[in-house]
């Protein structure tokens, strides 16, 4: 241990005198001569990586046996230019055009769009640019994500398609730039702008295709080719001592077998490579229920840990290296998860931390790798592909995720109910939450994550995480506490029904933050398909309590209030919220309210908000209650509809609805599957 920090010790030295007494520029370090004069250090350093008994690398290794690094690089780099490694990534140099990309342009300029924020990163005295900049909003996230260089991938994909030299001369000076900057390699775990895991891995990701891409093109000096090399290691360093568990461990991983499957020459690959397999399979097995649902139950996180087993998986067969064969299994039903609980118009849930993306392009991938036409109908809409014999509704029971469909056509009604634990990360207290989508329109929505850090997750974050954002209601104005972050076994057959006629799903909840005394919330759920839900809260508390139930409306509603009634008045696609319940309700619409505390405002992708209508009923019970809700969609203006609450007591609810002349006597129980009974 000793001998290795002298080691550490002795190279950090090394490279600072380097920095310090280097008189070129930066800049105009461009050949072999050039870096082994400036930095002879590192140039030593990244030389003992490589295994120089690998056949193509004997000229390097007779070099450095006699102590010639410039020779040695000089072979290197040759070694690199003509050698077979990574032939999926190589390119050959595009011809020479002056054609420009706006995108692009701006990025030449410094100015990156990080998370939907746009800042330029300065200069500093030294001419290097300000790495650890955090954006206009003063935002970490904003400064690590700029250090992920996703931005230079772009301007690397342009300069192939315009084949304009300034792109690829861009690339080269600012890689040039910020590896010379970010020297020392601290190897150390670290939080910090530069040295921080997904930042590591992304960088990794992105140069491995720069480096092949550009290893035979004039504007990519050698100097520039050496820094990465030696650079590379570090980075493959990082991610196998450092790094975290869950989406973090499948990215900081699948960055790490990157660099070992494309770059076999580095002495450590096969070790790195040995470690990623075991690690990630393991992981694998730790973060993925058995229904296929990654555990932070975030439908955003997991299509960012399933792309990036898919992407482990594609690094060990071009390696040669074999997985288990549930780590295939295991892709198909995480893809099936996403093609199951995909909206109509193609958008996947927003719950938990996330975006409202799309999945389609996704789906109709998997459905091919998978030879599984029933996706690709339903991400098409029924437009190609095979009808499902499965479906239209799915539940998840371990991830207690409950989706429920009149169909898989882009009109088709649609609802997202949570019934399960907490999550393993990136988690709101949102339990018993109801999204729902029909007619191509998304109706009550979740209200988005907004931001992490910085100005906007100090002002919105507190709702995005909590009850306040999410249909479901408060007790004594006060939201759910954190919940169970995982289970042990799934939802039990009497907690969910799906039936060619309806879908039934209940779940219960007893943590609410800060509240006196205790109190239980069971939501039940009744889906008829293609026509209406009902849904059923039932409180129990020991003491009479104040309850404001939450209906969030997607900001491109518009909403209005008919008496006791919230409903929408759009051209197409609507959806009425009847109360069937007898409690007298105070009801308010709010929208972007700021004071006294945060309340109707909706976030579909991170750093972007806008306020939304939330319709609040407020009422007031004694030590028991049972709310009731009718939720009518419609393609135009709400229809006629009679609906009466016939009886309730402690286990469950009788209703009757009268709609187009049909009349339906319904029995919903608040918890059993069982116990639903549908008759007309």
């Amino acid at each position: 241990m000793l001998k290795k920090r002298m080691l550490l010790l002795a190279y950090l030295l090394l490279s600072t005198c380097e920095l310090t007494f280097a008189q070129k520029s930066w800049k105009d370090i461009v050949s072999v001569e050039d870096i082994c004069e400036y930095y002879p250090g590192i140039m030593k350093r990244m030389l003992s990586q490589f295994d120089l008994d690998q056949p193509g690398l004997e000229k390097v290794k007779t070099a450095c046996a006699d102590s010639n690094i410039v020779d040695a690089c000089k072979y290197l780099l040759s070694y690199y230019r003509h050698s077979n490694t990574a032939p999926d990534l190589r390119r050959s140099s595009p011809v020479k055009t002056d054609k420009t990309d706006a995108e692009s342009d701006t990025i030449l300029n410094n100015v990156f769009v990080i998370q939907n924020v746009r800042g330029q990163v300065a200069y500093g005295s030294d001419g290097h640019r300000d790495w650890y900049y955090k954006g206009p909003n003063n935002d970490r996230e904003w400064a690590w994500l700029s250090n992920r260089h996703s931005q230079l991938y772009t301007v690397f994909n342009t300069y192939f398609e315009t084949g304009n030299p300034k792109y690829a001369k861009y690339i080269d000076l600012f890689l040039r730039d910020f590896i010379i900057k970010s020297m020392p390699y601290p190897a150390v775990k670290s939080s910090e702008s530069i040295w921080r895991g997904l930042e590591v891995a992304a960088r990794a990701k992105y140069w491995t295709r720069i480096f092949y891409g550009l290893i035979n093109d004039p504007y990519l000096s050698p100097a520039t080719g050496l820094l990465m090399l030696s650079s590379l290691p570090d980075h493959a360093h990082y991610n196998r001592n450092f790094h975290g568990s869950n989406n973090w461990l499948t990215m900081e991983i699948s960055a790490l077998a990157t660099v070992a499957a494309y770059f076999p020459e580095y002495k450590a690959s096969g070790e790195w490579m040995s470690y990623a397999i075991e690690t990630m399979t393991n992981s694998m097995k730790e973060q993925v229920y058995k229904d296929g649902v990654q555990t932070e139950l975030s439908s955003h996180y997991h299509q960012v840990a399933l792309s990036n087993f898919t992407l482990f998986k594609e690094i060990c067969d071009k390696a040669g290296r074999q997985l288990p064969a549930y780590y295939n299994e295991t892709l198909e039903k995480m893809s099936g998860y996403l093609a199951h609980v995909v909206r109509p118009s193609g958008y996947r849930p927003l719950n938990n931390d996330g975006d409202r993306g799309s999945d389609r392009e996704f789906i109709l991938a998997a459905a091919k790798k998978f030879d599984r036409p029933g996706w690709e109908y339903i991400a098409t809409n029924g437009v190609s592909g095979t009808q499902p014999a499965d479906g239209p509704s799915y539940c998840y029971p371990w991830a207690g995720h409950f989706v429920s469909r009149s169909g898989f056509d882009a009109d088709a009604q649609w609802s997202f109910f949570d019934i399960g634990p907490w999550g393993s990360g990136h988690q709101h207290n949102d339990k018993l939450h109801i999204s729902v989508a029909a007619y191509g329109r998304d109706l009550l929505v979740d209200a988005g994550r907004f931001a992490y850090t910085g100005a906007v997750a100090d002002k919105f974050g507190k709702y995005a995480r909590g009850s306040q954002g999410h249909n479901i209601l408060l007790i004594d104005h006060k939201g759910q506490s954190a919940g169970p972050t995982l289970v042990s076994q799934p939802l039990s057959d009497s907690s969910f029904k799906i039936t060619p006629a309806f879908d039934y799903a209940s779940g219960s909840f007893s943590h609410f933050a800060d509240i006196t005394g205790a109190a239980t919330h069971t939501r039940a759920v009744l889906y008829m398909r293609g026509q209406f839900w009902i849904v059923i809260d039932r409180i129990v508390s020991d003491r009479p309590r104040t309850i404001e139930e939450l209906w969030h409306w997607h900001p491109d509603n518009k909403v209005i209030l008919e008496g006791l009634i919230t409903k929408t008045a759009n051209k197409r696609g609507n959806l009425a919220v009847i109360p069937l319940s007898r409690q007298k309700f105070d009801i308010t619409l709010v929208k972007g309210q700021e004071t006294p505390e945060i309340q109707g405002w909706y976030s579909p992708e991170y750093n972007k908000y806008e306020p939304n209508t939330v319709a609040v009923y407020q009422t007031k019970i004694g030590n028991a209650a049972t709310l009731v809700w009718l939720l009518l969609p419609s393609e135009g203006e709400t229809p006629k509809i009679k609906a009466k609450l016939l009886s309730e007591n402690e286990e469950e609810i009788k209703i009757a609805v009268k709609q187009k002349g049909e009349k339906l006597e319904l029995t919903i129980p608040f918890m059993g599957s069982n116990k639903v009974i549908s008759d007309k």
